[in-house]
């Protein structure tokens, strides 16, 4: 169902339209002529990066990193960011990274002291670390807004910064609810043990605890994505998700159903190949051979074992990371701007699969071409299509917007904590 269309909205044509998803959220367009609006702009998004260049990147940051014990993780971090996001292109146009590595290492330290307070508390008693639990789930609300803030004020495209806009007040809603049932889930395992004897009912908790993490993980994951996805801005754009939980849980119904499906073909596929293998052996050891049969298929099978098990081990996560790109980001935009993501499954299955393969054959060196090629799928996937011309936008929302990134950049609590 469509709301009313306020005042400002009453102007925008109609068409082209993006369908009812979009039709309904609000945006504020700047005053264009119905010639600026009418025609669709689609931007297509290019990645440029190679695993080379990539590489050389990688390894001094890993280098420095281990040298300096992680104090130089935030600005390994920058190097990364800025080479990734340089190598974007959103409409031939690259995008940029502005972060501080100081104010990350704020950050860092700022999360690790609190982990490290964690750590002990839970070390001393239960009830201890779960008291610096809840202490630290009272803040992090408050540290994950901030770092949205931080990554979105320091990224820039055409020379215009990103903003975030969600409130504390939102971050706390979307994210206590996850809290707390961690909390209780928790205390609930601490103090399993010392009842464990006792509690005959022990074993069902143990089915219990995953089966209800299961139930409420995609709802919670929503209200995640939710925060995240209605409040992204740039210029006078600002996004919305048009995707309900029931969208989120279809996803994850049906990465469960895969990894079952996977399951099964597997077992049957190795148990033919051990009867077929098995009588081939048999056969040609009965008929005076040396046992090489044996080995040989003995051989065979175990690879065939281990790479049968490692693709079905893989076989959800891609499904579910195409799937539900697919779904956050094609239900992403507004009456003016949207996007599109057309992540397919089976390619994304087989660049996974190979990039295990090559990271274990070459003992975790292949790791940087992995991630280039994997951002290349993921990134070249998606397209931004805007019912107003760029060009007419960021001419005359340049001039108003330098002075909003200057004051969102230099905001107290702007450090990254790790996303």
């Amino acid at each position: 169902m469509t709301s009313p269309a306020t005042p400002g909205e009453a102007a925008l044509p109609r068409e082209p339209s993006f369908g009812s998803a979009f039709d309904a959220v609000p945006t504020h367009p700047l005053a264009l002529t119905p010639a600026q609006t009418t025609a669709t702009h689609r931007l297509p998004i290019r990645f440029t990066g190679s695993g080379s260049e990539y590489f050389r990147i990688w390894i001094v940051n890993l280098l420095l990193t281990l040298v300096t014990l992680g104090l130089y993780y935030p600005w390994a971090k920058v190097r990364r960011l800025r080479y990734f996001h340089g190598n974007t292109l959103v409409g031939e146009h690259p995008l940029d990274f502005h972060g501080d590595p100081k104010k990350m290492l704020r950050g860092y330290l700022l999360v690790g002291a609190m982990a490290l307070v964690y750590a002990l508390a839970g070390y001393l008693s239960p009830v201890a670390g779960t008291i610096a639990f809840v202490i630290i789930a009272a803040l992090w609300p408050a540290l994950f807004k901030a770092a949205l803030q931080f990554r979105l004020a320091n990224t820039s495209w055409r020379g215009l910064r990103f903003r975030f806009k969600g409130t504390v007040g939102g971050a706390y809603a979307a994210l206590l609810p996850l809290l707390v049932p961690a909390g209780l889930i928790a205390l609930l395992v601490m103090l399993a043990p010392a009842e464990a004897e006792k509690a005959p009912g022990s074993f069902g908790f143990v089915f219990l605890v995953p089966l209800t993490v299961l139930a409420i993980v995609p709802w919670l994951l929503w209200r995640v994505r939710k925060y995240q996805h209605d409040h992204y801005a740039l210029a006078q754009w600002q996004t919305e998700l048009r995707a309900g939980p029931g969208a989120v849980y279809g996803v994850f119904l049906k990465t469960i159903g895969v990894s079952i499906l996977g399951a099964v073909v597997f077992a049957g596929a190795a148990f033919l190949a051990a009867m077929v293998f098995g009588t081939a052996a048999f056969l040609f050891q009965d008929s005076g051979g040396t046992g090489a049969g044996t080995v040989i298929a003995t051989v065979v099978t175990a690879v065939a074992a281990v790479l049968g098990l490692l693709l079905v081990q893989m076989l959800p996560r891609p499904y579910m990371m195409s799937r539900m790109q697919n779904l956050l980001w094609g239900r992403t935009g507004n009456r003016t701007l949207r996007f599109r993501s057309e992540l397919k499954f089976r390619p994304l299955l087989l660049l996974t699969f190979k990039n295990w393969l090559l990271m274990v054959f070459t003992l975790g060196l292949y790791w940087p071409f992995a991630a280039v090629a994997m951002a290349r799928m993921r990134l070249e996937a998606v397209s931004v299509e805007t019912r107003t011309d760029p060009d007419t936008l960021f001419d005359q929302a340049r001039p108003a917007e330098g002075d909003a990134a200057g004051d969102a950049a230099g905001d107290l609590l702007d450090f990254d904590i790790g996303l």
